[in-house]
């Protein structure tokens, strides 16, 4: 294991701390168990003190009775700590890794699993879910999008293949914003802070029709400057421009019946996404056709060797521009046993982005862009029963309707055939102008039906199955046409072009069925102190590779790779869940072992060129790992969390894969990465804070003034998936602080210090195209400070 000294001790300190409260656990689990309560509805207020409720289940019950893995963030914690997208949602939750170059390539793991690491490809499912108020978003990119009014975020680890059925083989985030509601509240929030940050919250919500109809409408907009100069276009990149709008109606005509009409739209403008000279590696290419030589040839030196001067180069205009929207409508019906529930949902992305994917000043790519169109509708019927029965079960029916359309272009320049083809001693003008064009549509349609009941055996056992059996169906059409370059006859020129990008033009499908789901059982030995095993069977439906295909041995499309079988994963979950002395601390323990056969991978081809990558499937995966998570209630006007999660992947078959970049030469095809380390995965990964709150008062202000830390720390891996040690991304931790003040009469101020120690870390890297052993990379944000005021009616 590599990792750094820091983040060893770090993580050892973490570790004794969370362990003493384990052992604290086990001491009161000894003491006679008190018999658990038969109906927590009847449960007196002070029962709930110290309890979390999720609807992990979809039904409100407390997290510690439910058989999952999971975390719970609350929108105050999500504000304190300045987490304003799932992306930095990794800070508090160490099981979730979010690796997003830019909006499109965004991929989200839970445990190392959920998506593969590369360029991405509509023709392959996500494997983490992300739900928002019920509705399934499809596309990855909405994890980089600013939360508009949270309620709290629960992150769902492992299979949740039968209520959260659609491909959530790695787990789910389960996302609750808040409702309307029947009596008028407002808050706004305005944030100011380095690089020109500004931040600006609003929310309203009141009645229309008195305990009939209420409204609710939150907007959010984010601005910052770039981090990243280019002292070629004398512009600061990576910059963030982005604003979002929320807006619900709640109608409740009668007691029994809710509709719940809900819309929102999100748009981002801003000036990236561009990344920076990391190092340069070593290939098996002779020296003539590697960086070091290719660069000199044409008198390019870089802008700086050291990322964290935060210097590009990119002699192309750069965007990210990205918006996204949808509408829902959830009705809840209440027979009296059994409650109907109905979800409605329409949503649409759209990906409009420019890059200079050569990533240098030099003209090799003049343009590239590939952007992407993509709508989803989904409906979703379920019906539950009510109350807490012995036995409580949910059955339901889903479809789910999608279409992804992408019209991309990438066009090479003078530099190109001396960077892509070099040794050939082909003319400049072979590939200058050179241009690509790709059109991809691909539909996929699902059909579900699902099942799941908890059967309470006695008053301490209970038995949890669950089924689900979804149909899915895909169809792909992908052309690749080619214009410009110099006109040549030379059969030997133009093979050498063709071998850089040639006409493709294939159409795919595939449809398959699949049983997922689970089975858990839960023995509470008191009402504080529960055990759990879990053994989830999770499936993702076969893909489709929506771009060029990989040549065969004749120099033409192998077709036999349009098509990838599907991924069936397996997960057994041991857990403990446990509160004391008298709930003010929860500490919960879980450990797991997944299995994932076929696991689909988005690999790189390595001959020349190397633009883009296609999806594989690699034989076998396996997962294990321990999670241990702790929570306190204030003690003394303390409180405290700590999550620590250790976590070994690995390719446990995987005969054909992608060839790291030190082990490329002239003529490089595959490699075998048996017993390799999964790409995005830290051994060691784990988050600690703490705050402290005293009430306060001076003259007529009174509140509570506080102070808080934040810190979470990764050890050291892959960033790409052929395991190359030059994407090998170190070990780093993060430390922010914050202190402010809050009032009595409903404002509040407070100072926010992010990375304040300054570490130098990177958050993903990239080998950039050619294979001449060039790796760029997108540094961390560096240390920040901001201030933030907010008032609340």
């Amino acid at each position: 294991m590599i990792i750094g000294a820091s983040a060893t001790a770090f993580s050892r300190r973490l570790l004794l701390g969370l362990l003493c409260s384990s052992a604290a656990s086990a001491v009161l689990a000894a003491e006679p168990a008190p018999s658990a309560p038969a109906d927590t509805s009847a449960q007196s207020d002070a029962s709930l003190v110290g309890q979390v409720f999720v609807t992990a289940r979809r039904r409100e019950e407390s997290a510690q009775s439910v058989p999952i893995a999971l975390t719970v963030t609350s929108a105050e914690t999500l504000t304190q700590a300045g987490v304003n997208s799932i992306v930095a949602l990794t800070q508090l939750v160490p099981t979730l890794q979010v690796l997003s170059p830019n909006a499109r390539n965004t991929a989200l793991t839970i445990r190392g699993l959920g998506a593969s690491y590369g360029l991405a490809n509509d023709g392959l499912e996500q494997g983490v879910g992300i739900y928002v108020d019920q509705v399934y978003v499809s596309r990855p990119g909405a994890a980089t999008l600013d939360f508009v009014d949270i309620q709290q975020i629960e992150v769902l680890r492992g299979p949740q293949g039968t209520l959260f059925g659609k491909n959530t083989t790695a787990g789910a985030l389960n996302i609750t914003t808040r409702d309307a509601t029947n009596t008028f509240e407002a808050d706004a929030e305005a944030s100011v802070g380095s690089l020109n940050f500004r931040q600006v919250k609003a929310t309203a919500a009141g009645p229309i029709i008195a305990d009939k109809l209420a409204a609710r409408l939150s907007v959010v907009g984010t601005w910052r400057d770039g981090d990243l100069y280019n002292p070629i276009s004398k512009l600061h990149q990576n910059a963030r421009d982005s604003v979002g709008v929320r807006g619900q109606l709640k109608y409740t005509p009668t007691d029994k019946l809710t509709i719940k009409v809900a819309a929102d739209y999100s748009a981002q403008h801003p000036e990236c996404c561009t990344q920076v000279y990391v190092t340069v590696g070593t290939t098996l290419k002779p020296a003539a056709q590697q960086y070091a030589a290719l660069a000199a040839g044409r008198n390019y030196k870089v802008a700086s060797t050291n990322p964290y001067d935060r210097l590009s180069d990119v002699d192309d205009d750069i965007q990210a521009d990205q918006f996204a929207g949808g509408g829902s409508v959830i009705v809840d019906y209440d027979f009296g046993n059994v409650t109907l529930t109905s979800v409605t949902a329409h949503r649409n992305w759209d990906w409009e982005p420019r890059n200079d994917r050569d990533y240098t000043a030099l003209d090799v790519t003049r343009r590239s862009a590939n952007p992407s169109h993509q709508k989803q509708d989904s409906q979703e019927f379920r019906l539950s029963s009510n109350g807490d029965n012995r036995i409580n079960w949910t059955a339901g029916l889903y479809w789910f309707d999608q279409n992804v359309t992408t019209h991309g272009v990438t066009e090479y320049g003078n530099d190109a055939s001396y960077w892509l083809l070099p040794g050939t001693n082909s003319p400049d003008s072979l590939l200058a102008g050179y241009t690509v064009f790709n059109n991809s549509s691909i539909d996929t349609t699902s059909y579900a039906a699902f099942g799941q009941l908890t059967w309470k055996v006695n008053d301490r056992f209970s038995l949890t199955p669950g089924l689900r059996y979804t149909k899915e169906k895909k169809d792909g059409v992908y052309a690749q046409t080619v214009a410009g370059g110099s006109a040549t006859t030379d059969t030997t020129l133009i093979n050498r072009r063709l071998g850089i990008a040639r006409p493709q033009n294939f159409s795919a499908k595939t449809d398959d069925g699949s049983l997922s789901g689970q089975i858990a059982a839960v023995y509470a030995f008191n009402e504080n102190f529960n055990v759990y095993g879990t053994y989830s069977r999770g499936f993702k439906s076969g893909g489709i590779n929506m771009t060029a295909l990989p040549l065969n041995s004749s120099s033409q499309p192998s077709l036999s790779a349009a098509v990838i079988r599907p991924e069936k994963v397996s997960t057994i979950d041991l857990g403990v869940k446990t509160q004391w002395f008298d709930r003010l601390l929860t500490a919960n323990l879980a450990v797991f072992a997944t299995n994932v056969d076929d696991f689909q991978a988005n690999v790189v081809d390595s001959g020349p060129g190397a633009l883009r990558g296609y999806l594989a499937n690699v034989e076998k995966v396996e997962v294990r790992g321990a999670e241990l998570d702790a929570t306190t209630r204030s003690i003394g006007g303390f409180k405290f969390y700590g999550n620590l999660a250790y976590t070994d992947g690995k390719y446990d078959s995987f005969k054909n894969g992608p060839c790291p970049l030190e082990r490329i030469g002239t003529s490089t095809a595959a490699c075998d990465l048996s017993g390799k380390a999964l790409p995005g995965l830290s051994k060691w990964a784990g988050s600690l804070g703490g705050e402290y709150r005293q009430k306060t008062s001076l003259g007529r202000l009174s509140g509570e003034a506080y102070a808080g830390v934040d810190a979470s720390f990764r050890s050291a891996y892959f960033a790409d998936s052929s395991d190359s040690i030059y994407t090998r991304i170190k070990a780093y931790e993060i430390v922010n602080l914050r202190a402010g003040f809050q009032s009595d009469s409903g404002w509040e101020a407070f100072v926010s210090v992010r990375n304040a120690f300054d570490s130098e870390y990177i958050q993903n890297i990239t080998v950039v195209s050619g294979n001449s052993g060039l790796v760029v990379g997108t540094p961390g944000d560096a240390r920040a400070v901001a201030f933030t005021l907010r008032a609340s009616y």
